[in-house]
This record gives C-alpha cells, sequence and structure tokens, in this order.
C-alpha cells in the first residue's frame, strides 16, 4: 500500500490545506503571490521548527512567493518524492532529493551557470552537463566517530591509520566485552547500514578508480571484478570476527544513533551530520572522530557534495521557484542553522561557519581539509548523484544487499553479483 500520508504545518508562509500531492493552480495566489510546495524531511537534528524558519528566511527576500510546506513520512524523501510523481503531484521545490530519473525524464528545471556562481562546486552532480540540484553542502561519509571512553578502557591510545589498525583496534574492544561498531539499518531506515561498505569502497575502489561507477556505466568494470569484491569482503569479515552484531540491523537510524550513545559499541561510522548532534546533546562520554582508514595508511576522504534544492519543471513560475531555491540555500542564517543542527559543511563561496562551534563538528571538519590538503577527496559510493552514480533504485537495493553481507546470507562475491545483477534489470 502506497503511503500517502503527508503531514503540513500551516502557517503565515503557507494558505490553509494540504492535500496529499496537492499542486497549486498555475494563476498567482490571493494577494498577487504565487503559491509553491515545497518538499522537506525532518529528522532529529532537523525538526519542523527549523524548517519553518529557514522558509520565513528565504520567504521574505523572495515576496513574490507563498510556500506550502510538505513533510516526508520518513527520511526516504526520494522514494517519497517518486510516489508523489508517480500521482502526477511531484512538488514544485524539493530539498535533498535525489535528481536521477527526475532530471532524465525532464521533471526538473536546470540551473544556470550564473545561478550556480556562488557554489564551489558548481558541476557537481550534473547530469549530462547540467545541474538540477544546487551544490550547497559538502558532507564526509563515513567518517568514524568514536567513544574515547572506551578505547581507554580498552588500552587504546590511538586512532587507526591503517586497515590492519582498525582490526586491532576492534579486537581488543572485543576482548573487552564491548561490540566493536554499531551499526543499524532496520525499517525505512536500510541506508543507514552502508556506512562500512561505503568506507571500504573508497580506499579499495575509488582510490585507485575514481569514476568507477562511469566505468560500470560503460561496461569496463564490475561490481564482481576484484577490487570491489575485496571491499565487500571487509564488511563481511568485520560481521563475521564479531566486529559488527548482526542484530543491529533491526535498529531504526534515530535507534541506532542513541545505541551509540548509549555505550553499546564504542565505532559509529555515520555521515558528518552526527557531529554536530554529539556537540549539541553529548552523551556521558567523550566522542572523537577518525576517518576510515586504508590498508597502507593513504588517506582516502569520501565525500558527497549537492544535496541542495532541486525545481520542478512544471512549478507555476519556474524562474520564481528557482529565485526561491537560491534564496533558500544561499542564505547565511540558514547555512549557519545547518551548520549548527546537522553538521553541515556549506560549499558556497565566501561563507564561514560559527565560531562557536563543539569539538566533534571541529573534528570532522579537520577530516575534510586535511582530505583537500592531500587531494584525497574521493566520491562516497551510494550518495552519489548525476552522471557518475548509481542507477535509480540501486543504492536502495545496495542497503538491503548489505544487510545479507552482514548476516552472511550472502557472501561477498555473491553480493557483489547481486549488484550487478541489479544494474542490468535497471538499466534494462
Amino acid at each position: 500500500m502506497r503511503r500517502s500520508i503527508v503531514f503540513c504545518l500551516v502557517t503565515t508562509l503557507a494558505v490553509a490545506g494540504c492535500g496529499v500531492g496537492e499542486k497549486p493552480s498555475a494563476t498567482p495566489a490571493s494577494g498577487g503571490k504565487v503559491e509553491l510546495s515545497f518538499l522537506v524531511f525532518e529528522t532529529p537534528n532537523l525538526n519542523a521548527a527549523f524548517w519553518d524558519a529557514a522558509i520565513a528566511r528565504a520567504s521574505a527576500k523572495v515576496p513574490g512567493v507563498t510556500i506550502k510546506k510538505l513533510v516526508t513520512p520518513n527520511v526516504d524523501r526520494t522514494g517519497y518524492a517518486k510516489q508523489l510523481d508517480a500521482s502526477g503531484h511531484l512538488p514544485d521545490i524539493l530539498q535533498s532529493v535525489n535528481p536521477a530519473g527526475f532530471a532524465e525524464a525532464g521533471k526538473l528545471a536546470a540551473f544556470t551557470d550564473d545561478e550556480l556562481k556562488n557554489f564551489i562546486a558548481p558541476t557537481a552532480g550534473a547530469v549530462d552537463g547540467k545541474v538540477y540540484q544546487l551544490p550547497y553542502n559538502t558532507q564526509v561519509i563515513p567518517v568514524v566517530y568514536y567513544n574515547k571512553d572506551a578505547f581507554a578502557k580498552a588500552g587504546i591510545t590511538e586512532t587507526p591509520k591503517t586497515y590492519q589498525d582498525l582490526l586491532d583496534v576492534s579486537a581488543k574492544l572485543k576482548a573487552k566485552g564491548v561490540t566493536p561498531f554499531v551499526v543499524g539499518g532496520g525499517g525505512a531506515d536500510t541506508w543507514a547500514d552502508m556506512y562500512p561498505l561505503t568506507g571500504t569502497v573508497a580506499t579499495d575502489v575509488y582510490a585507485k578508480t575514481p569514476d568507477f561507477l562511469t566505468q560500470r556505466k560503460d561496461g569496463k568494470v564490475k561490481f564482481a571484478d576484484a577490487d570491489f569484491t575485496k571491499a565487500a569482503q571487509k564488511v563481511a569479515d568485520l560481521a563475521k570476527q564479531g566486529y559488527i552484531d548482526p542484530a543491529g540491523l533491526s535498529r531504526s537510524y534515530a535507534d541506532t544513533e542513541q545505541a551509540f550513545r548509549d555505550g553499546k559499541g564504542a565505532m559509529y561510522p555515520m555521515g558528518s551530520w552526527f557531529a554536530t548532534s554529539a556537540d549539541n546533546n553529548k552523551p556521558g562520554f567523550e566522542i572523537g572522530a577518525f576517518p576510515w582508514p586504508s590498508d597502507d595508511g593513504t588517506p582516502v576522504t569520501p565525500t558527497f557534495t549537492g544535496g541542495g534544492t532541486s525545481v520542478s519543471a512544471s512549478a507555476p513560475n519556474v524562474d520564481l521557484a528557482k529565485k526561491w531555491a537560491l534564496a533558500f540555500d544561499e542564505d547565511k542564517e540558514n547555512n549557519d542553522a545547518f551548520v549548527k543542527l546537522d553538521g553541515s559543511i556549506p560549499a558556497i563561496k565566501g561563507y564561514t561557519p560559527p565560531t562557536d562551534m563543539g569539538p566533534v563538528y571541529q573534528a570532522t571538519v579537520a577530516i575534510y581539509q586535511q582530505g583537500m590538503k592531500d587531494n584525497s577527496i574521493v566520491n562516497a559510493f551510494s550518495q552519489e548523484t548525476g552522471d557518475g552514480s548509481l542507477p535509480p533504485g540501486l543504492a536502495d537495493k545496495s542497503a538491503l544487499g548489505v544487510q545479507d553481507l552482514i548476516t552472511g546470507k550472502k557472501t561477498a562475491g555473491e553480493f557483489a553479483s547481486y549488484l550487478d545483477d541489479q544494474w542490468t534489470k535497471a538499466t534494462q
């Protein structure tokens, strides 16, 4: 059954009424304003109050617009956007929705070079040379956040620099009765189990072949090739050695974060957005951060740049919708709020974050900055958008496959072949 409940908060920014997928008419709303629907998602970090305030700031800069806020039923905003689109009700403006599939089908409006002039990576996520999602934010995926107290009690005095170091640390933690890694992915949050694999793909595949997915599209490589299979084998071995508890896969994203906070594991591979959550809501122990290590210790920093707003090509007024989207993503107070609440690293020229950021955020940004200095930035597997990305739907299939990899239902070779099969099905 299709989930069709959309929550709507009616404020002075939005007109009354919030039918599922309800599209504003092509004529201006009362008072000469154009009504535009805006699809957002709520998390423990980005709650309703955050979105309402951010919408208000953008709307103040574009007075010709009235915004109707639509909220996804869960954090899978791309999946929900697909549901709305299938029923003919694609929202006018979409936040952090993967443009893959939508762009190729002509459902989104492309941004011009002039509209992208304030972004550090203006071509990030381009589809056939055109950008359909504002590249306003960079995230490091994953960062390994760790419990400093658990490390100290296990006699661990340094963070891992090589992959063997990571295995040695895991063995010491397990010997002390501590589960090394907290990994979840239950219910609608299967994506949350991906990050150990995202780390190993970065170090074992993308460090050698940064355009691996483009080459996969061209038929030059396969997931079943040795490098990718090795990356998958590392994750399978972490579970086999008891360093990842398969029982944790039943936890939702929120419950997985809470499990780390409750000390149910010592390391938490997660996106950089966790940093400010750790600073703003400190657990009973100190949290540190280190990058996922490679075999020889060579730095590799998997990142994603994008995640901003997109505009429907069928919005009542596309130019006005793009103007509002730019105002939303470029607003200094909005970006400060994203930084403080969700650990964003805004990719806006001239932007400087608030000076009072906490130690976990600072450690996270230091990992990114070191990656820039070392020229070790690569894509974060399953997070890519644009031409060098997985076909629509395959990221979700990958996350489901990782569950089988961790539980032992699939070997690394079977998992790799599964991805090749799913790629073929998705592109036929």
